[in-house]
């Protein structure tokens, strides 16, 4: 009997609720519907192909690039139309990725202007960025082979007076909103919560390497050593082209290759770190000078790609794993415009006296090496103040 009542009362709170809850009134509300004729889609952005300053504004890609954009992606994303309502096409759904991308707008902004649903502009955004990645990675940031290392150290060579630099490596971090019960997981030093962009770039300001989805919590070194990137450093699978000389010291030996980085990164014998302290002799001094100058390639690159995507100028409030999906297709797309934009403007190089005070920003970081590590850093050292000067490095 009393099992009998129980049930009757959970029926009829099942039912209370049912009853109470809002009944749909349209299938598809009558703003929606009207898509084709007012959406931002279908008015601004054709007019927009009218002029191609604005266009290129609206979208950071110009039409050609758009276009071949689209041709790569677009069997990813071609949807069936059904009998209630028309598929939203393979261009509507690039353009609404690519304008939350360009300008961090919220998804809620972009539905409004294109005239869709708030979740469908969710599930746009996130399947249109991670075929973005699948369909340009293999062509525009490939796994470097031995050939393309070589080629990556001899443009670090002549550009920026750095032989035998593989790339320059550092993170960034992506500041998001406080996912639901993550706890501290998220939480960086800088007081925000935020995952970590890791990234390795060549002397063209192009990604090599990349790694994202790492807590905030976790340091530079620390997310190298759980990487994908930094395990292959460490077990010696990264294809890295063997010890070469150093131009005009033959006596020095062959030297390894090497990635540079700032203190947060252990120094190994492929990455060298900065010597640590503040009263340097002059022979440390300038080698610290010459590194900075070669690391600061990827801190240029981290500018361009925030001013470039302004996602990354907001606080993104998205599960982390479409920051992800986010992240890549910006880094991907970053690299898609360096190699088809014909006119670009390079960076502007940091000055001696820049130079000066961005290395008095130390952080304090542990100094144990290997003393394999040591004499790799030390030879560079030597180097630098002898046969490798410059005549802009500060005098040894």
């Amino acid at each position: 009997m009393e099992r009998t009542l129980v049930s009757l009362l959970c029926l009829g709170a099942v039912y209370l609720r049912m009853k109470r809850r809002r009944r749909r009134s349209k299938w598809v509300h009558t703003v929606l519907r009207n898509r084709r004729l007012h959406g931002e889609f279908h008015r601004l952005v054709q007019e927009l192909r009218l002029d191609d300053a604005w266009f290129q504004h609206y979208f950071r890609l110009d039409k050609s690039q758009f276009d071949d954009l689209l041709t790569k992606v677009a069997p990813r994303m071609h949807r069936m139309d059904t009998n209630y309502r028309r598929a939203i096409c393979p261009a509507e759904r690039l353009a609404a990725c690519l304008r939350y991308l360009a300008t961090g707008d919220s998804f809620r902004t972009i539905a409004y202007s294109y005239r869709v649903g708030h979740s469908t502009v969710c599930g746009i955004v996130t399947e249109v960025a991670r075929a973005i990645w699948d369909c340009l990675v293999e062509e525009f940031m490939p796994v470097p082979t031995t050939e393309d290392w070589r080629a990556i150290a001899a443009d670090f060579s002549q550009r920026w007076n750095f032989p035998n630099c593989l790339g320059s490596i550092d993170g960034k971090h992506v500041v998001i909103q406080a996912p639901n019960n993550s706890g501290s997981l998220f939480y960086n030093y800088k007081g925000t919560f935020s995952v970590v962009l890791l990234a390795v770039v060549d002397a063209k300001y192009c990604f090599r390497v990349v790694d994202v989805g790492a807590y905030g919590r976790t340091s530079d070194g620390g997310t190298l050593a759980n990487s994908t990137f930094g395990q292959a450093l460490r077990d010696g699978t990264l294809s890295i082209p063997e010890d070469t000389q150093l131009p005009g010291a033959a006596y020095l030996g062959p030297q390894p290759h090497v990635f540079v980085g700032d203190e947060a990164f252990p120094l190994c014998r492929d990455l060298m770190r900065p010597f640590p302290g503040v009263n340097l002799s002059p022979r440390n001094r300038v080698f610290n000078y010459r590194l900075s100058h070669a690391r600061l390639i990827v801190e240029n690159t981290f500018g361009i790609l925030s001013s470039q995507w302004r996602m990354y100028r907001q606080v993104i409030g998205i599960r982390p794993a479409n920051v992800e999906a986010c992240v890549k297709a910006t880094c991907v797309l970053h690299n898609y415009l360096r190699r088809s934009t014909r006119t670009r403007r390079e960076p502007v190089a940091v000055s001696a006296g820049e130079m000066s005070v961005l290395q008095d920003i130390r952080r304090v970081g542990s100094n144990n090496a290997a003393r394999e590590a040591i004499h790799v850093r030390e030879t560079y050292a030597s180097y630098f103040s002898a046969e490798g000067a410059v005549p802009w490095q500060p005098m040894a």
